[in-house]
C-alpha cells in the first residue's frame, strides 16, 4: 500500500480509502445492509493497509455508521482515521451541531472523530452554518476533543470553493474529481489551491458513482484497446486521479471481495506523476468521445438563468446528457427526483420561450426539457 502526506499533518494515509456509502445490501433496500459482507470488507481492506474510512450521517439511510461502529471493534479502530460528516442541511440551529456529533459518536461506538466534514457545502449549506456559528462549534469539538481534524466536503463552484477554503484554517477538504470533472465544482484549480494552501484533499467519486466502469459504449472501449500497456476502465481512472501529487487519497466503494482486492493491487502500484504523455492523451481522447455523446449541446454558460419560472435549466441538461453518456438513465433520473426541488425541475417550464431568446447556441430549450419530463419525472 503507497502512502501520502495529509496535507500540513505530520502522519501519512493511504492513497486508498475505503467510502462507506455503497455497502452490500439486502432485498434492494440500502437501509439494510449485509452486516457480515460489509463488515469483512471494511476488514479486509485494513488487513491489507488502509488506514481512511470515510462514512456520514445520512448514508445507507442512517445505517453506515452504526455498522462503521461494529466494524471497527476488536482492535480495528487504533488502525485507522475516521471521517465522518457533519448533516449541516439538517442543523435549524447551534445545539443541533453538538447533537448530531454525539449522536454520530455513540453509533460508530468511538469517543471522537479523526476527521470531522462539514457534509455537502454549497452556497446554500455555508450560507447556513456560517449564520449559525460553526467556527464556535468547531472549535468547542476540537477542544474538548470529540473531533481531532476539521474540514468539508463540496458541491458547487469553484469561487464557492475558494470563499470557503479562504474563511477557516481547515485542515482538509474532500471535492469531487475524475477525468470527466475536470472543470466541475471545484475541479482542477480548486485541487490546486487547496493543496497550495496546505489542505489535505480528499477525492469522491474517482469514477463519477461507477459511469465511467458500468457499461463503457463500444467506442470508448475501443479507444482504451489502443493502450499500449491494457488496463481495464476502471484503472485508467484511479490512476489518472493518483497522478496528482496534489490528491492525498480517493475514495472508492467497494462492495465486493474482488472490488477490494483489485483496489488494493492497484494502491500498491500507483505512483504520481506515472502516466505517460501518451496515456494522458488517450486519456484526453476518452473524455472527448464521452462527451460527443452529448445529446444536449449545451454549454452551461447561463444565459437563460434566471428561469421566470426558476427551472434549472443547464442542471436538467447535465442530468439528460449523463444519461445519454454514460447509458445510465436509473443515476441521474434519481438525482432529478432527489435533489430537484419541484420548479427546479423540467416539468416546471412554462414554455415561456425566454430562454431560447437568450440562448447563444439557438436551443430548442422547451423541446428538450419536455423530452427531459418524459423521461425522469415520476
Amino acid at each position: 500500500m503507497h502512502y501520502r502526506k495529509f496535507g500540513r499533518l505530520d502522519f501519512q494515509t493511504s492513497i486508498l480509502g475505503f467510502g462507506c456509502m455503497r455497502l452490500p445490501i439486502l432485498d434492494g433496500d440500502p437501509s439494510k445492509i449485509n452486516e457480515p459482507e460489509a463488515i469483512s470488507l471494511i476488514r479486509q481492506a485494513i488487513d491489507n493497509g488502509v488506514n481512511y474510512l470515510d462514512t456520514a450521517f445520512p448514508y445507507h439511510q442512517g445505517q453506515s455508521e452504526i455498522l462503521v461502529g461494529k466494524a471497527l471493534q476488536d482492535g480495528y479502530r487504533a488502525k485507522v482515521k475516521l471521517a465522518t460528516k457533519l448533516p449541516v442541511s439538517r442543523c435549524q440551529s447551534f445545539a443541533d451541531f453538538d447533537r448530531f456529533l454525539d449522536e454520530q459518536l455513540a453509533k460508530l461506538q468511538t469517543d471522537h472523530i479523526d476527521f470531522y466534514l462539514l457534509h455537502g457545502l454549497s452556497k446554500a449549506t455555508w450560507d447556513r452554518v456560517k449564520s449559525l456559528n460553526y467556527e464556535r462549534f468547531l472549535e468547542k469539538a476540537l477542544a474538548d476533543g470529540r473531533i481531532n481534524y476539521a474540514g468539508f466536503s463540496f458541491h458547487d463552484k469553484y469561487p464557492v470553493f475558494q470563499e470557503i477554503v479562504d474563511a477557516y484554517p481547515w485542515t482538509f477538504c474532500q471535492i469531487q474529481y475524475n477525468y470527466m470533472d475536470t472543470e466541475f465544482q471545484a475541479g482542477t484549480k480548486g485541487l490546486r489551491y487547496a493543496a497550495e494552501k496546505g489542505l489535505a484533499v480528499v477525492i469522491m467519486e474517482p469514477l463519477k458513482g461507477g459511469k465511467l466502469v458500468k457499461n463503457p459504449p463500444p467506442s470508448i472501449l475501443k479507444l482504451w484497446d489502443k493502450a499500449a500497456v491494457k488496463r481495464s476502465p476502471a484503472e485508467w481512472a484511479l490512476r489518472w486521479v493518483w497522478n496528482h501529487p496534489e490528491v492525498s487519497l480517493l475514495l472508492s466503494g467497494m462492495g465486493t471481495k474482488e472490488q477490494v482486492a483489485e483496489n488494493l493491487r492497484l494502491a500498491n502500484v500507483a505512483e504520481p506523476n506515472t502516466l505517460t504523455e501518451q496515456e494522458l492523451a488517450l486519456i484526453d481522447e476518452v473524455k472527448k468521445q464521452y462527451l460527443s455523446l452529448n445529446k444536449v449541446d449545451c454549454t452551461a454558460c447561463g444565459y437563460c438563468q434566471p428561469c421566470p419560472s426558476g427551472v434549472n435549466i443547464p442542471g436538467n441538461f447535465a442530468l439528460y446528457n449523463d444519461a445519454h453518456i454514460y447509458d445510465d438513465f436509473g443515476s441521474s433520473r434519481f438525482a432529478y427526483n432527489t435533489f430537484f426541488t419541484p420548479e427546479s425541475k423540467a416539468s416546471a417550464c412554462s414554455e415561456c420561450g425566454a430562454c431560447e431568446e437568450a440562448c447563444p447556441q439557438q436551443l430548442p430549450i422547451r423541446e428538450h426539457l419536455k423530452e427531459i419530463q418524459k423521461a425522469f419525472d415520476q
